[in-house]
């Protein structure tokens, strides 16, 4: 029978010549990474000796970032290209009877043959998930080349009956060899079994009224156990968690789970974490999950990659609709198609099982970084081979906001999403309703979703009225209360997906005075503050009581008149400061404007029915300068609320492209790191600004291969910034 042999301890790792013990997971950005653009991206080694083992054998490797090479005693075993995804190779033709090395390489340059090598966060390298070796197994065998474990299991309702729809594969000679299939309930209960030849690949088991898995309210899940039997023994077994349900789109009515209308209300997850890039154990993703469910989401965006299989279970086991996906992502390009087919088929071979997966993302903002020949029929490729491969699924693609409502990619996908971002890198939050509406206006049979939208939240900048492009967490709490309403009237948008759950490494940005990060997120990258953003969602999303005053950290706030926000999800709160009671109605959001507080220290308290949230507020003299976004930092966004008392005149389309490239503002901005992502690094961009500088800007917009969409934002950028 087959063994699983941990080897995640022990090895020697080697960089740029140095040599050290680490235990896997390892991540070795997990510092550089996290600190700036210039971090180490290249090649490194990790070695260690082998047990002993008896039989065929295959070594495991949960993911690699990006292409890494394993080698047995000096030979070349295998190579996988793609770093996100779970890769076996069969060492047993290169394994000794006394001692054994393997030595895995791992490099995580930027391949031009390989997705991602564009886009907002770090590519960090390593082995950052477990490495195993399978051994003991039989001649005849569930194969291991193909999926988790051989078995692709399916179940669908046919009318009113339920069916597990089973791809088996095997390796051997199957002669004499009979497979048995059997059902098991949550309590290890038979429920149904059939036993038929075990080189039969397509089969299907009958299931009378099975208990649905049915989302966060009942995640039930039954376990597919698998073997293989000759001459009455058991050669060799294997199994898998599967659910029954139905998930169904509507371009007018929404997403319906087992026939019943369900809002996905999700948040998108990056995998990283604070000096451990990508490098988490069981106990992280747990506890990811466990935020997930707190601030009350019912679906996740598993953004931009293949993640661990264990946080797919984890979802299965919490009733989390999952939305998987694969890198392709931000700069299109047909050197990358075949991996790009690749890395797709490695996401749902090894993923089909998992319940909590309803759909197959095969493109993120692909057409940011350019449109490029060839990339409508490039998804379209992606499309069919995601429906060839599970039909049973649809697929997804999200695109910039800038993307034109009639663009062909459109209709590629069974259902879209938008990545949406007005009132953080243009315009107002509030202009979320009105492009919803005119979206679906122009587009009644688009299955839709928000797919990204969120603003920067950075703890420790605080005040009283956050403005757009502050970078505080005021701001941020402000932005997801105007989305969270116009998401919750829009009956006909299936869901949407709050950028970001977590705080996350992005080694091209410097912004906001912190460098290497993405502050997007609920939670910040350590996952030990949640954000007042965070109880926003809470409150429209958790059916758990709560009361949270906002604005925990805005400690010291200049004596009289301030604002207190509480967010809670109960019908009425009351805020008591200095001993005096005030009373509102609650409608998730409740600001109870002008309390006066004094000089020193200021008790407040939100009560609502059982639950309380309490704070002290120091009144101070002066404004606390720590609480605002030093002058000079670097920022993405523009700010859209006037400053009455500035008169400096702002460019127009009427002036010289050469005179806006002496801007500090835009030199900074061409010289950040995104920036030079988008623009490929190319020598001759120079060049090309210096040539068309003596044209007007609306000139240059006339003729330049962008959209509308695209020209919109330069427009809407360009005609704010200084002179």
């Amino acid at each position: 029978m087959r063994e699983r042999i941990l080897l995640n301890d022990g090895w020697d790792f080697t960089k740029q010549g140095q040599t050290q013990k680490v235990n896997l997971p390892h991540c070795f950005n997990a510092v550089d990474g996290q600190e700036g653009a210039d971090y180490y991206r290249g090649r490194c080694e990790y070695t260690r000796t082998l047990p002993k083992t008896e039989g065929t054998t295959y070594i495991e490797v949960g993911a690699a970032n990006s292409v890494a090479e394993v080698f047995v005693n000096s030979e070349k075993a295998g190579e996988h290209r793609g770093g996100y995804s779970m890769f076996r190779f069969d060492i047993t033709d290169y394994l000794k009877e006394d001692s054994n090395t393997v030595k895995i390489t791992v490099d995580n340059s930027d391949f031009e043959d390989i997705y991602p090598s564009m886009a907002d966060f770090t590519f960090y390298g390593g082995i950052y998930r477990d490495v195993y070796l399978i051994t003991g197994l039989p001649e005849c065998r569930f194969t291991l080349d193909w999926g988790r474990c051989g078995i692709a299991a399916i179940p669908q309702k046919e009318g009113e009956d339920w069916k597990v729809k089973r791809s088996v594969r095997t390796d051997g000679n199957t002669d004499g060899v009979s497979a048995r299939y059997t059902l098991l309930d949550g309590k290890g209960e038979t429920v149904a079994e059939e036993t038929c030849p075990a080189n039969e690949k397509n089969i299907s088991i009958a299931v009378k009224n099975p208990r649905l898995w049915n989302g966060i309210k009942d995640p039930y899940l039954y376990t597919l156990k698998a073997r293989l039997i000759k001459n009455d023994k058991i050669i060799d077994e294997v199994c898998t968690e599967i659910g029954f349900r139905t998930v169904e789109f509507d371009s007018e009515k929404g997403c319906f789970l087992n026939g019943e209308y369900i809002k996905l209300k999700g948040v998108s997850r990056h995998q990283d974490r604070y000096h451990m890039g990508n490098a988490l154990t069981a106990k992280e993703h747990e506890e990811d999950v466990s935020l997930i469910l707190e601030v009350g989401a019912n679906s996740v965006r598993l953004a931009h990659y293949q993640q661990d299989d264990y946080f797919y279970s984890l979802c299965d086991r919490a009733g989390l609709l999952v939305w998987a996906e694969v890198p392709v992502i931000s700069r299109f390009s047909e050197k990358k198609q075949a991996n790009a087919k690749s890395q797709l088929r490695e996401l749902i071979e090894q993923n089909i099982n998992h319940t909590s997966i309803f759909c197959w993302g095969v493109e993120n903002e692909i057409t940011i970084g350019g449109k490029g020949a060839g990339i409508e029929e490039a998804v379209k490729e992606l499309h069919l081979l995601a429906k060839s491969l599970d039909p049973s699924r649809p697929t997804a693609a999200a695109q910039v906001m800038m993307y034109p409502f009639n663009g062909p990619l459109n209709a590629v996908t069974d259902i879209l999403g938008y990545n949406i971002y007005y009132g953080w890198y243009m315009r107002t939050a509030e202009e979320i309703n009105g492009w919803l509406d005119r979206f679906h206006e122009e587009n009644p049979q688009i299955k839709l979703c928000l797919s990204e939208y969120g603003a920067e939240g950075i703890i420790k900048y605080q005040n009283r009225k956050g403005v757009q492009g502050d970078y505080s967490e005021t701001y941020q709490a402000y932005f997801h209360e105007v989305y969270a309403r116009a998401i919750e009237k829009t009956d006909w948008l299936w869901g949407s997906y709050v950028w970001n759950m977590f705080d996350f490494g992005a080694a091209n940005r410097d912004e906001g005075g912190v460098k290497a990060r993405n502050n997007k997120g609920l939670v910040t990258i350590d996952r030990k503050t949640k954000k007042d953003s965070f109880y926003v969602y809470k409150a429209f999303w958790s059916q758990e009581p709560f009361v949270q005053i906002g604005g925990s950290r805005y400690i010291n706030r200049p004596a009289g008149k301030t604002d207190i926000v509480v967010y809670s999800n109960l019908p009425k709160i009351s805020l008591t400061v200095n001993g005096q009671t005030f009373e509102k109605d609650c409608d998730r959001v409740v600001r109870f404007e002008d309390v006066e507080i004094q000089k020193g220290e200021n008790t407040v308290i939100a009560r609502g029915k059982e639950n309380e949230s309490s704070m002290i507020i120091e009144g101070v003299e002066q404004a606390d300068p720590s609480y605002v976004l030093p002058e000079g930092s670097f920022s993405m966004v523009r700010n859209w609320f006037v400053d009455e008392n500035d008169n400096t005149p702002c460019f127009s389309l009427n002036d010289r492209v050469g005179a806006l490239l002496k801007s500090e503002e835009i030199s900074s901005l061409l010289n950040s790191g995104m920036a030079q992502e988008v623009l490929g690094k190319k020598r001759y961009i120079p060049l090309l600004l210096k040539l068309i500088g003596p044209f007007k800007i609306k000139t240059l917009l006339k003729i330049a291969p962008i959209d509308e969409g695209m020209k919109e934002a330069a427009v809407s950028f360009i005609t704010t910034v200084k002179k």
